[in-house]
């Protein structure tokens, strides 16, 4: 089983992972291009498990052994070791296809590349690789910690042993449910979601309730965590307008067309927890005021 696990990009999902990952005892190295960006990603992370001490979930002792497993890295190089890499970084083709040309020269050929794309096709996206039979899907659900599901998606050339490694990993290693998924923009769970998040912003368009009714009515109505425009404040509306947009041009279908108070928002920066401003206003730590 992998133990020593890299992950490219260090925004909120590549942070959430490190952490969900040194929490199971793995060795970590997080990867981003600069150090400003790695010391931020080190803050939140920190940030985070303070608050799961506030809870008394775990002890300062903990704190440091889980920060210690997880090792800030500026280069690609530096995941040598690795044995599986999870790609993290925005959801860009060329980006995401040039990192794993990259990793392709530095990875050991049985090391395994997985994408925690959301829209982006996993076939096209193994096409950078030299071996597009190691290359798969891995689509986390943020806060990662707290929800026990992974789409494991195969391109057409994943080959079984990647696939049967990846589920094996995400089972017993992570301890969560893996759902094989077919290549599809948006898969199951973004592709669902974000039509419910669409929907929510026509509801507030139109007058029919407030941010705040529309959110309870749907937290208390359907036990979620958190209503869906607050969902989208934690997804990032920025990241939701593109998956938007994305099945859009993929499906042509009218029901995936971006509201316009959607990109209202993302335009005047109002990106969600990441700017501390999204239909709901959030403090650094992320926590709704």
């Amino acid at each position: 089983m992998f133990r020593v696990i890299g992950v490219v990009g260090a925004g909120t999902m590549g942070q959430s992972i490190a952490e969900m990952l040194a929490v199971k005892g793995m060795d970590v190295h997080l990867v981003e291009k600069t150090p400003e960006r790695l010391q931020h990603a080190l803050d939140m992370l920190e940030a985070s498990l303070d608050r799961q001490m506030e809870r008394w979930a775990i002890t300062a002792a903990e704190k440091k052994l889980m920060l210690n497993r997880i090792h800030m890295e500026t280069s690609l190089y530096h995941l040598a070791s690795c044995e599986l890499v999870i790609e993290t970084i925005s959801e860009d083709l060329d980006s995401k296809k040039a990192v794993i040309q990259q990793l392709d020269g530095i990875l050991s050929k049985d090391a395994i590349i997985a994408s925690n794309t959301s829209t982006l096709s996993l076939t096209e996206l193994a096409g950078a690789s030299q071996y597009p039979e190691r290359v798969i899907g891995m689509h986390f659900v943020y806060p990662t910690s707290r929800i026990d599901v992974v789409e494991i998606i195969r391109g057409l050339q994943t080959s079984d042993d990647t696939f049967n490694r990846t589920k094996a990993f995400v089972e017993e290693a992570l301890t969560k449910e893996g759902v094989m998924v077919y290549e599809s923009p948006g898969f199951v769970t973004t592709r669902l979601i974000c039509l419910l998040i669409n929907e929510s912003l026509h509801v507030l368009e139109e007058g029919v309730a407030s941010p705040e009714d529309i959110d309870t009515a749907m937290r208390l109505g359907y036990q979620f965590e958190h209503g869906p425009l607050e969902m989208a404040d934690r997804f990032g509306l920025d990241s939701v307008l593109a998956a938007l947009e994305r099945m859009f041009r993929e499906f042509g279908e009218l029901k995936y067309r971006p509201s316009f108070l959607l990109k209202k928002k993302v335009r005047a920066g109002h990106l969600g927890v990441k700017s501390g401003i999204g239909f709901f206003k959030y403090n650094k730590d992320g926590e709704r005021l």
